[in-house]
């Protein structure tokens, strides 16, 4: 399996990419500006109103224009939200109710929904982000990274790479209301066709992210040539998708057996400085505050390279104190609030659960090493490959009006 996942994309014996079984898939997010996100929604509703009652220099400034967006730029609004669409500097309209996004792998922030303040907003993913969606978003590529090709979100994701060049955003449905799935066309019927059970778009979202490896050119999906070790994956994948979901979709929050669950051992104080882990103790210290048990598979779990806890942490000591932290981004929570413990004890949670599962990735990919997979050889004698160039591009979504620039309906 490794050697063939060395090969990548490169002979006609080696593994589908994830760009194969799920062909639609959309750039990263840009926002242009680091004000419009944050940890917690009250801090936005501070920026906006900071830069409402601002006015001509002093608004552009607090604004920071870019090439694609000033005070003066009028701009769609963004499917499903209801903002303004003239210049902001003439009529910034009323606040926009932000929304939950999920920041790069494992960080759930805050965004304002106002396409005037987004430099590339990516409105095909707004158009099918409903309560139905998940969104597959592959992680950028580092050589030697023995982390995760990628994440599985029913928030709308960012697409932002801890390090190397970012992935794909890859919605599961090209439509809203979970229609169309974004599969390869004829790949649920071969599958089941194959393993004798049905096979829908959820369980190769599944398969995914239990079996798929990092490669230069996209994460790599062995599919297998036994049924038996298909159900094993998509159970697998499946308790995968729960943590990562995080309670979305009706499923509980992750937690810790009794014993195990981490607690505040010492209270966080408001400005912690920096986060180290102590081993012996199996413990989190920011500052003069502890939390523990984490242990140390949580502590050292990286994306592209990239511990998780430290960057989720850094991301929130530098929005306060670090070079980054000036103008509207500055703004945000006196000291360390009640609700960021909680999510950090979360966030411990699911790192631990997710490295206690690694162990069973590790011997599904050996039994694949044993029973073999399909190749995308196989995969294009089977009239699947290559996948018709309108798979590629987003559906037309018509049943519902948008807003252009300037108040003038949208073209879709």
């Amino acid at each position: 399996m490794a050697a063939r996942a060395a090969a990548g994309a490169g002979g006609g014996d080696a593994l589908p990419l994830l760009d194969d079984l799920m062909p639609w898939s959309v750039r990263p997010l840009r926002t242009g500006r680091p004000w419009v996100t944050a940890p917690d929604a009250a801090s936005l509703r501070a920026r906006w109103d900071l830069l409402v009652a601002a006015d001509g220099a002093e608004q552009e400034r607090l604004f920071r224009p870019s090439r694609s967006r000033t005070p003066l730029t009028p701009a769609a609004a963004l499917p499903g939200r209801s903002t303004g669409t003239s210049a902001f500097a003439r009529d910034p309209g009323p606040y926009p109710e932000p929304v939950r996004i999920l920041h790069g792998p494992f960080d759930e922030q805050w965004l304002i929904p106002d396409h005037r303040l987004l430099d590339a907003a990516r409105p095909e993913l707004w158009r099918v982000a409903d309560g139905h969606q998940l969104f597959a978003v592959e992680h950028g590529y580092v050589p030697q990274d023995s982390g995760p090709a990628l994440f599985a979100t029913a928030l709308l994701p960012d697409g932002h790479s801890p390090a190397g060049r970012p992935g794909r955003i890859r919605p599961l449905y090209r439509r809203p209301g979970g229609q169309e799935p974004n599969l390869a066309p004829g790949l649920s019927a071969l599958l089941a066709a194959r393993y004798g059970v049905p096979v829908t778009a959820e369980h190769v979202l599944a398969w995914i992210l239990a079996a798929a490896v990092p490669s230069p050119a996209g994460p790599l999906v062995p599919l297998p040539a036994d049924g038996e070790l298909w159900a094993e994956g998509v159970e697998l994948g499946q308790e995968l998708l729960r943590l990562h979901l995080r309670g979305a979709r009706g499923g509980e929050r992750p937690r810790m057996p009794g014993g195990r669950r981490p607690y505040v051992r010492a209270a966080i104080p408001p400005r912690p400085g920096g986060a180290h882990y102590d081993a012996g103790e199996e413990a989190i210290v920011l500052g003069e505050g502890r939390v523990s048990p984490v242990p140390a598979g949580a502590w050292d779990f990286r994306v592209s390279g990239v511990r998780m806890l430290e960057l989720w942490f850094e991301r929130r000591r530098a929005a306060a104190e670090g070079p980054a932290a000036e103008g509207l981004a500055a703004v945000g929570p006196r000291g360390w609030p009640r609700e960021r413990t909680s999510e950090l004890l979360e966030l411990i949670s699911v790192l631990a659960l997710l490295d206690g599962l690694r162990p069973r990735q590790q011997a599904l990919r050996d039994r694949l090493e044993r029973v073999g997979a399909l190749s995308r050889n196989e995969l294009s004698t089977a009239g699947l490959l290559p996948v018709p160039a309108s798979a590629r591009r987003p559906a037309s979504v018509l049943d519902h009006q948008e807003e252009g620039p300037e108040g003038q309906f949208a073209l879709l």
